[in-house]
């Protein structure tokens, strides 16, 4: 039998059916007025640092289900997910919360929707920021990709839908690299000094295992990935990443359902909750 990934059903950490329906209530039909909530649902923990929050509060960016994110919302406000909240009641977190929130909602009202991990190059001119993004597709069209954390912004004129260059997700910017067009040095996380080949690995294994609907936190670690960033494997991972690449990008359900099953690959269940 031909595997199937079902973008359109939540998966282990995006499934609402613990929501109660009063708070999904209303939920807009189009996918980007979907996505265009949840930037008044999430709040950057360096935006959060300019308000008068409890210190307790930054942690929630370690959630990783989106139900205790929106259990999070409704404790925060009791309103429906469609009512905007002002700063101080959106949850905190990062881009990855930004872009797990909208799939979960866009799975909750039927839509095909994923997240994707990669690298923006919209933030910085000459950089790849390292960065979570979601695509969508209705009716069987081709996949869109959006960024609903740009869509409260002025970065981009069209975050609703992304042009080829404006994200590559971990496996387009690994075999760019392994190509020799893209320079690891220049793409990796905003701020701190961690750049080059190990961040692209490591957001081309996230960004497979998100093509598998397990979307993990950004800082999440298994496999070989903590060998990676210390620069302890060898060739043998980077053929590994270079089949990973290839097949996240040929989009193959069952391919991409198989190689997920791979040894270093498969997220353990101590990070699906």
């Amino acid at each position: 039998m031909t595997a199937t990934i079902d973008y359109s059903a939540g998966g282990p950490l995006t499934d609402l059916s613990t929501i109660e329906g009063g708070a999904l209530a209303d939920l807009p039909e189009d996918p980007v007025a979907i996505c265009g909530l949840v930037h008044r649902l999430v709040i950057q923990p360096h935006d959060a640092g300019r308000l008068e929050m409890p210190p307790g509060r930054f942690d929630e960016n370690q959630i990783r289900p989106a139900a205790r994110l929106v259990s999070t919302l409704l404790g925060l406000d009791p309103s429906p997910l469609t009512v905007p909240r002002p700063p101080e009641r959106r949850v905190v977190g990062t881009c990855r919360h930004f872009a797990v929130l909208a799939c979960a909602l866009l799975r909750h009202r039927g839509v095909a929707a994923r997240a994707r991990c990669g690298f923006a190059t919209y933030f910085q001119p000459g950089l790849g920021l390292d960065h979570w993004v979601i695509e969508f597709s209705t009716g069987g069209s081709p996949w869109v990709r959006a960024d609903p954390e740009a869509m409260g912004l002025t970065v981009l004129p069209t975050p609703e839908a992304l042009t080829p260059g404006q994200f590559l997700t971990g496996g387009e910017a690994w075999a760019e690299f392994r190509a020799g067009r893209l320079d690891a040095s220049r793409f990796g996380v905003r701020g701190t000094e961690n750049f080059g080949p190990a961040e692209i690995r490591g957001n081309a294994i996230r960004d497979l295992a998100a093509l598998n609907r397990v979307e993990t936190l950004p800082w999440d670690e298994w496999g070989r990935m903590e060998a990676s960033y210390q620069g302890r494997t060898g060739a043998d991972y980077d053929t590994l990443l270079d089949t990973v690449a290839t097949t996240c990008a040929e989009d193959d359900p069952a391919a991409v359902a198989a190689l997920y099953k791979t040894e270093d690959l498969e997220v353990p269940p101590s990070l699906l909750a």
